[in-house]
């Protein structure tokens, strides 16, 4: 990205986001001050002014979400698909893991969904992603926080 601004929202593909991701997300939120937006379908219980309900059709949480990302926002999804649309808007892409997705990274992540898709439709069985731990946690807030700064935006003590 050329010229970037400034994260104004940070955007929560909120149907899979585990709970303590959410935690870390509404705690620094104070500190940096951005606005948080979780999106879920209406089968999730997610708190918060901010939250946006959709219908439980395969795509609907992710149509809302991409429509209100903007240039310099952060979106935190597990979706790759996602994470390729929301680069091409200009907007920073991050796994609940941890993981910033980039350009050049996403290709790759593609192919392996359009493999692993080919054979499930074939009847072989794929892996699952691997257990979540309190490591991702902390690689969460880690890669956040590098975000906020590599954008020029210090946190704030409270």
């Amino acid at each position: 990205m050329k010229a970037r601004e400034r994260v104004r929202h940070v955007l929560v593909d909120a149907d899979a986001c585990p709970r303590t991701v959410l935690d870390i997300l509404r705690r620094l939120r104070e500190e940096y001050g951005y606005r948080l937006v979780t999106v879920a379908s209406f089968n999730h219980d997610i708190d918060g002014a901010d939250h946006i309900m959709v219908g439980d059709g395969p795509d609907e949480a992710d149509l809302a979400l991409l429509n209100r990302t903007r240039r310099g926002d952060i979106v935190v999804t597990q979706d790759w698909g996602l994470a390729a649309l929301v680069l091409s808007r200009g907007a920073f892409a991050l796994s609940p893991r941890g993981h910033e997705y980039k350009g050049e990274r996403i290709e790759f992540l593609l192919d392996e969904r359009y493999k692993k898709a080919k054979a499930r439709l074939a009847g072989l069985r794929t892996r699952g992603p691997a257990r979540r731990t309190a490591e991702d946690d902390v690689r969460f807030e880690r890669t956040l926080r590098r975000l906020f700064e590599q954008e020029g935006i210090s946190g704030q003590k409270t």
